[in-house]
């Protein structure tokens, strides 16, 4: 039987701002990145997501990401392997204190945006960011991208690590994401995108952008909360992965 997790990105409103449809979403996922007030999100909308996620039984993790409000976290910054470390355990205890409160544990910590893609390919950045999660708590899970430096520090340090994949995203021959910068860097049909989560989960194999397929390791996959179709996707997604006979489980629960 093939397992996954599904993850979304969510509780990045703030303020007046308004972003995703949270509260529809998690009825269709089983972990939540849960973002921690740097690259979006602020502490009344970082309750309400916890609270809604521990309604549904979704695993939480923490989304921390650079303070960067608007480019929404996604450019990159030049931050030292110290300064990646305490961004991390500021923004996963700021989260983790909302989880307590509620009376909810937390499960796992992903990255955001440019913290994530850097992490993937640069070793010293990614020991950090491995090494915060552990200090922090070494139980947490660690999501990186399937076959990164970011899974490879977290096995190392001692983390379990899930291997994360995406649906809406192109890959390159060396298994990263193509840059959002570049053309056909987003998958635009629903069909398209579905059809690539269930070859990687079940054929362990991805179509790079250019034509070659690159092996692949799929414990989560994730959906894109900002999109505007992220609540349609969600549904299709779920309804179709069961009828692939894949199974929908937290990844708490099975890694």
């Amino acid at each position: 039987m093939h397992v996954i997790d599904i993850n979304c990105d969510m509780g990045e409103s703030f303020g007046n701002y308004r972003i995703g449809a949270d509260a529809e979403v998690l009825a269709y996922v089983t972990s939540a990145n849960i973002a921690c007030g740097f690259h979006a999100g602020d502490p009344a909308t970082m309750k309400k997501t916890v609270r809604l996620a521990l309604e549904q039984k979704v695993g939480i993790g923490a989304h921390p990401g650079f303070q960067d409000l608007v480019g929404f976290g996604r450019r990159e910054m030049k931050v030292s392997p110290d300064e990646a470390y305490d961004l991390v355990v500021y923004q996963i205890g700021a989260l983790e204190a909302f989880v307590r409160s509620e009376g909810g544990r937390l499960q796992h910590v992903k990255p955001h945006g440019a913290l994530f893609n850097m992490a993937a390919v640069d070793y010293p950045l990614s020991r950090a960011v491995a090494e915060a999660v552990y200090k922090v708590d070494p139980e947490l899970i660690l999501f990186g991208l399937s076959g990164s430096e970011l899974v490879k520090a977290g096995a190392e340090i001692g983390l379990r690590t899930a291997s994360e994949v995406f649906a809406d995203r192109t890959y390159q021959e060396d298994g990263s994401l193509t840059s959002r910068k570049k053309a056909g860097a987003i998958i635009e049909s629903a069909e398209e995108a579905i059809a690539q989560v269930v070859r990687m989960v079940k054929e362990h194999k991805v179509k790079s952008l250019h034509g070659d397929d690159i092996d692949i390791q799929a414990h989560t996959v994730c959906i894109h909360g900002d999109g505007e179709n992220a609540l349609r996707f969600a549904e299709q997604i779920t309804k179709t992965l069961l009828q692939e006979k894949i199974e929908i489980k937290r990844i708490g629960d099975f890694l």
